[in-house]
């Protein structure tokens, strides 16, 4: 089946399994799964007030057994990892009930991680029993298909998006609540329905506009709106008539923003080697270098372009490394002297070569 068959921007209803042995190998190009998280509730929770919380009981979160969870877990991964791409990747999310036996299996299935991260909620619910740390975090696995595979980061705009400073793996977002819960006859439509953000994060991190974004557990529909809206095509999947109907009615309300923040990248500079600083005669065979300012720290320059220093021959960047006792750059750390007896930094010359370098006439072939 060609990509162009898939049934694209389309909630299937079904077992999850099942649809998924239906899909064409290697179709899709992310993958996000919220399974359920078999939380061996044993009895109802009540509130301080007497009022009972609302938590998850649903057929669909019951197993008989962890053998019973480990081997669907690893059939549904199985067939995850088959649909998508080599140059894909997978995110799953889960908490301390499931996450751990997920994660083992998917690394024994051939996937290879790359990060876990860790949801912080801004509003958790508390612990009413008072038995232990109140739950106000949740783990996702982002994994590659294989440890070789390369796979999609757009590293700047996460970067753009977080202030200019890297994205780290510990996202602090509220759940889902107010306006954004969807909610049918004044009920939750879904227990455990994710925040937008969650997933405007996940999708614009790792695919881009017109990547396929597959769920195979699509609830409410949360993946298909955020992938709709960022331009991306999308899979769900949802044995739930119920859930399905509203996710429907969610998506079909959502308009397309596929525009993301343009993200200007700082061109990577022309490589220059020191060596560059003598062929254009700023330097010369037999002057001195002095390593920090320090006029007592001398390297000779060597015509090959090296530093003799106390006998030690060797680049500006070893010779720096063996004072120093430490990694460091040596175009940071050498200076010459001027022509008014002042000390400068050599990395002001290789600017210069750059300069000489960039202004000069393509070669006509």
């Amino acid at each position: 089946m060609a990509d162009a068959e898939l049934p694209l921007n389309r909630i299937i209803v079904g077992d999850c399994i099942d649809t998924l042995i239906q899909l064409p190998e290697a179709s899709v190009d992310l993958v996000f799964a919220d399974p359920p998280y078999n939380l061996q509730l044993k009895r109802e929770l009540w509130r301080p007030n007497m009022t009972e919380v609302d938590g998850v009981d649903d057929a669909w979160d019951q197993f008989e057994s962890f053998e019973a969870y480990d081997d669907f877990t690893r059939a549904w991964l199985s067939e995850c990892r088959r649909v998508l791409k080599p140059e894909g990747s997978l995110w799953v999310i889960g908490s301390y009930h499931n996450i751990f036996r997920v994660g083992k299996i998917l690394m024994d299935l051939g996937y290879w991680i790359i990060n876990d991260i860790v949801w912080q909620k801004v509003n958790p619910m508390p612990n009413f029993r008072g038995v232990r740390f109140a739950n106000a975090h949740e783990t996702l696995i982002w994994a590659k298909y294989s440890e070789r595979s390369r796979y999609t980061f757009n590293y700047h705009l996460m970067k753009h998006l977080n202030g200019g400073k890297q994205m780290r793996s510990d996202w602090v977002i509220p759940i889902c609540s107010g306006s954004e819960r969807i909610r049918v006859n004044g009920q939750k439509a879904h227990p455990t329905q994710k925040p937008e953000k969650l997933l405007e994060r996940v999708i614009l991190a790792s695919s881009n506009v017109g990547d396929v974004v597959l769920d195979p557990f699509f609830g409410t529909g949360t993946t298909g709106a955020v992938a709709k809206r960022l331009g991306r095509q999308w899979i769900g999947i949802e044995r739930d008539m119920a859930y399905a109907r509203v996710a429907n009615r969610r998506i079909a309300a959502v308009i397309p923003k596929p525009e993301q923040p343009v993200v200007v990248v700082k061109r990577k500079l022309r490589r220059i080697p020191f060596s560059a600083l003598l062929q254009h005669g700023f330097l010369a065979e037999g002057d001195s270098l002095y390593f920090r300012r320090d006029r007592k720290k001398i390297g000779r320059i060597m015509a090959n372009g090296k530093l003799d220093y106390r006998g030690v021959e060797g680049s500006i960047h070893k010779i720096a490394r063996s004072i120093q006792k430490g990694p460091c750059n040596g175009w940071e750390h050498w200076y010459y002297e001027t022509s008014g007896g002042e000390l400068a930094n050599i990395d002001s010359l290789r600017e210069r070569v750059r300069a000489m370098q960039a202004a000069e006439p393509a070669a006509v072939p």
